[in-house]
């Protein structure tokens, strides 16, 4: 049998993947994206274990992280037989994925501010 090591979720990533849910990324999509922003790469099966999801919760994280274009996706064949496995990493650097999320969450509170003052208008505020 062969050993590996597998890198763990330490206070830090719990803490950065607990502000990104406090922004409103998802609860799989945070952890994964907090895990994946200190490997190089990680293979779906190492992600089911560090971060605590079933196969299909990382195959729909991983699919929500691809539509925004912030990872790599590449199969990787096993020795012998069996399916190839996928391999992620980050393609974008984390300090970009931080500015794009800032640059959402400005665009939320801006419509949200300008939907205010169309009802304060509206009103006779």
């Amino acid at each position: 049998m062969k050993n590996t090591i597998i890198k763990q979720l330490d206070d830090k990533d719990e803490e950065i993947a607990d502000a990104l849910i406090a922004i409103g990324m998802g609860r799989n999509i945070a952890r994964t994206l907090s895990y994946l922003h200190n490997v190089d790469e990680a293979t779906s099966v190492e992600l089911e274990k560090v971060v605590r999801l079933h196969e299909p919760e990382v195959s729909i994280a991983m699919k929500q992280l691809k539509e925004r274009d912030w990872i790599n996706e590449r199969e990787k064949k096993k020795t012998g037989k069996g399916r190839p496995y996928k391999v992620y990493s980050l393609k974008v650097g984390f300090n970009d994925i931080i500015a794009q999320l800032e640059k959402q969450q400005k665009k939320t509170v801006d419509d949200t501010q300008t939907k205010i003052e169309k009802l304060k208008e509206l009103g006779g505020i």
